[in-house]
């Protein structure tokens, strides 16, 4: 133990000395009520330490105990279902010890160490192992298989695992190592700050389905990627990351409310419970890891909960499950160093901002990504992180969006304006953007429909030249427009409103598979075709705008799965007809 004596308390920033032995980011206990700190900077043998707790009380001439260790995370059985603070510690146990008034100080393991686990061993007695490869599972819910990973630098020969009720802390098997033998629990810790390592990073090529239709179909986020969601308040940042945690095609959820208000985060904590997992039925928490760390906890905790966060994300990843994360919101992590920074009196960036604030996001953001995992087998494992923005007045022009722009492979812009028309998901179809669809196109062609992409340009089409429409109309009214520019008009509002707008709270709109999104394409595309044939062959322009097909077209979206291939040829069939109708009535 390296003691040392603080000096000086800045809020959560504690100057102590005498520190010559500590190391860089170890984790130090302060003052006779322990609160928990980590050293953030030495200078000789001054170090500068974030409190994670409430500094309020603390004086120069108490004392600051080094543990030697970096700030870490338990990893095991009983993670999934768990809520925990930005430094793992879980507050439901912290309930039941220190009741609803929280103490400072109080220290409980992440993960319960007297539960019994059933161990189910995956390789026998005399099997050679390297780190990465599975020695057992455990079944830690009815959703999540908990697979037990020989641990990071371990390999050698099985001489004894058996199987049984285990807890964490009881041995499930012994491997002879190089250095002797080896004996291994159900868990295991690691360092928050040091990505966990894998073998190979694979490319992006493979589509992260969400039965969001504005995010499959224009702005795709491929498995093991980047994304970013900005927006001012109350634009949707929320229901959109609901959504993604409930119909993301991730085995493993883990969402971090980062420094957001106390009421949000509680929605979060009373309504993922609730949501039913459309796979097993059963509550989403099933395979759902949440890290609640909102804006009144201290700053610094909500520095690390990041870092937390994307360990655990890392931890099921390597286990060869398709993980998404979720951060909400950066925006505020961002702040937390910016207070910190300030505090260690550093040259401000812009904004006040540190200068490293980019490098920073990038680690966080780079720890993401689809790999082959350590271990003896080629095993893939992907880690998908969705990270929320909050500017301030939704100006994205700020160094925290701007920052996260030059990481970010798929920009998802929220527009207010969108919100307020109760237009949702309000995901602006002229801002946002995604860099993955090129690398995709091959998967869509072969997984949704050969001419996706083509679908999907036509749609992008439509809505880009509507933009351009627009503004003549507003200037001199619709009379102004020909007869074919009113049926882009047309054809890119049936888009919007028909096929843009997703309803999450209908039972049927809110998830929808890939082949109905392109027949929804084809229905509308289809309409926009034979109307511009028709009126080449001098059909009346209201007539073909308000045939009664298109809202037959509208209502298309509410139409259970399985019944959407005979309804687009229903439609189709409609569609001819009454085509053929309006053509009859011009010609007379």
């Amino acid at each position: 133990m390296k003691t040392g004596i603080i000096t000086k308390v800045a809020g959560p920033l504690v100057i102590a000395e005498g520190m010559r032995d500590a190391n860089m980011f170890d984790v130090v206990r302060v003052s006779e009520q322990r609160l928990i700190g980590e050293i953030i900077e030495m200078h000789g043998d001054r170090a500068s330490i974030q409190v994670y707790e409430e500094t309020s009380g603390l004086g120069p001439g108490e004392t600051v105990t080094s543990t030697g260790a970096p700030l870490s995370v338990e990893l095991g059985p009983g993670l999934i279902g768990a809520i925990y603070d930005g430094i793992q510690r879980p507050l439901d146990e912290i309930m039941k010890v220190a009741g609803t008034n929280l103490k400072r100080g109080v220290d409980v393991p992440a993960l319960n160490h007297n539960k019994k686990w059933h161990f189910k061993p995956a390789a026998k007695v005399g099997d050679k192992l390297i780190a990465g490869d599975v020695l057992g599972t455990v079944q830690e819910t009815a959703a999540v298989l908990h697979k037990i990973l020989v641990p990071n630098k371990v390999d050698g020969k099985i001489v004894k695992i058996s199987e049984g009720d285990f807890t964490l802390d009881e041995p499930v098997a012994v491997i002879k190592t190089e250095k002797g033998n080896r004996e291994i629990k159900m868990f295991t810790t690691w360092p928050v700050r040091a990505g966990r390592p894998y073998k190979k990073k694979l490319s992006p090529d493979i589509l992260l389905t969400t039965g969001q239709r504005p995010i499959d179909t224009l702005f795709p986020l491929a498995k093991g990627g980047v994304a970013a969601v900005p927006g001012p308040f109350g634009s949707g940042k929320t229901v959109v990351q609901h959504q993604l945690a409930k119909w993301a095609a991730a085995d493993i959820i883990v969402y971090i409310g980062c420094g957001e208000r106390g009421n949000e985060m509680t929605d979060v904590l009373n309504e993922f419970p609730e949501l039913k997992d459309p796979r097993t039925g059963n509550s989403l928490m099933e395979r759902t890891v949440l890290i609640a760390n909102t804006s009144d906890m201290p700053v610094a905790a909500r520095e690390a909960s990041i870092y937390t966060g994307i360990t655990i994300a890392e931890y099921f990843r390597d286990m060869g499950y398709t993980v998404a994360l979720m951060a909400d919101s950066t925006s505020r992590w961002a702040e937390a160093l910016r207070e910190m920074s300030g505090r260690l009196e550093e040259m401000p960036g812009e904004e006040g901002y540190p200068a490293y604030l980019g490098s920073r996001l990038a680690q966080f953001y780079e720890r993401a990504g689809r790999v082959l995992v350590n271990g003896t087998k080629d095993t893939e494992g992907a880690l998908s992180v969705i990270g929320a923005v909050s500017p301030p007045g939704g100006d994205i022009s700020e160094p925290v969006s701007q920052a996260t722009l030059r990481i970010v492979k798929v920009f998802w812009g929220l527009d207010a304006s969108l919100a307020y028309k109760r237009h949702f998901p309000a995901i602006n179809w002229l801002t946002s953007y995604s860099l993955y669809t090129d690398q995709l196109t091959q998967w869509f062609s072969e997984n949704a429909a050969p001419d996706f992409m083509a679908l999907r340009g036509r749609l992008m089409a439509l809505l880009q030249d509507e933009s351009e429409l627009q503004e003549i109309v507003n200037l001199v009214g619709m009379d102004a427009l020909s007869a074919p520019d009113r049926l882009k008009l047309e054809s890119a509002r049936s888009i919007r409103e028909d096929y843009l707008h997703q309803n999450a709270f209908d039972p049927t709109d809110t998830y929808t598979s890939l082949p109905k999104q392109v027949l929804m394409m084809r229905a509308i595309l289809s309409f926009y075709d034979k109307a511009l044939d028709a009126l080449q062959k001098g059909a009346n322009i209201e007539l073909l705008v308000n045939m009664p097909v298109r809202e037959r077209i509208g209502r298309f979206k509410y139409e259970p799965e399985e019944k959407v291939a005979g309804e687009f040829e229903s439609i189709e069939v409609q569609l001819d007809s009454e085509i053929a109708d309006v053509l009859e009535r011009s010609d007379d």
